[in-house]
C-alpha cells in the first residue's frame, strides 16, 4: 500500500522540482496568470505545466479562481510563511542574538 503523505510532506515535494520553483517565482513577479501565460516562460509541454501545476495546488501553494473560461493561477504564501515560522525563523533567532551581542562588544571596545 503507498504511503499517504501528509500535508508537509506534500510543501516539500512541491518545492524540491525546479521547475515548480519556476512556476511559484512567476506567479510571485505576475499573481493571477493562465495556464499559457506560464507555459511561456517554461520549455515543457502544457501537459507537464498542467502537472506540476497540479502538484503545487495539492500543496497548497497554488490557487486558482476562474474568470469566465479563463482559469487564473495565483500563488498562496501561507505553506511557506509556516516553514519559515517552524524551521527558519527559530534558527535566524539565535543568529541574530548573536550579531547583536556582537555589535554591542564592539562598540564597547571602542569607548
Amino acid at each position: 500500500m503507498p504511503e499517504r503523505l501528509d500535508d508537509t510532506d506534500l510543501l516539500f515535494k512541491a518545492l524540491a522540482d525546479p521547475s515548480r520553483r519556476k512556476l511559484l517565482d512567476l506567479l510571485h513577479a505576475h499573481d493571477g496568470q493562465t495556464l499559457n501565460d506560464l507555459c511561456e516562460h517554461l520549455d515543457m509541454t502544457r501537459q507537464g505545466v498542467t502537472q506540476h501545476l497540479g502538484v503545487l495546488e495539492a500543496a497548497g501553494l497554488v490557487t486558482v479562481v476562474w474568470r469566465g473560461r479563463e482559469k487564473l493561477h495565483f500563488l498562496n504564501p501561507v505553506p511557506l510563511q509556516e516553514i519559515y515560522e517552524r524551521w527558519i525563523a527559530k534558527f535566524e533567532k539565535r543568529r541574530l542574538k548573536a550579531l547583536s551581542d556582537l555589535k554591542k562588544r564592539l562598540e564597547k571596545s571602542n569607548d
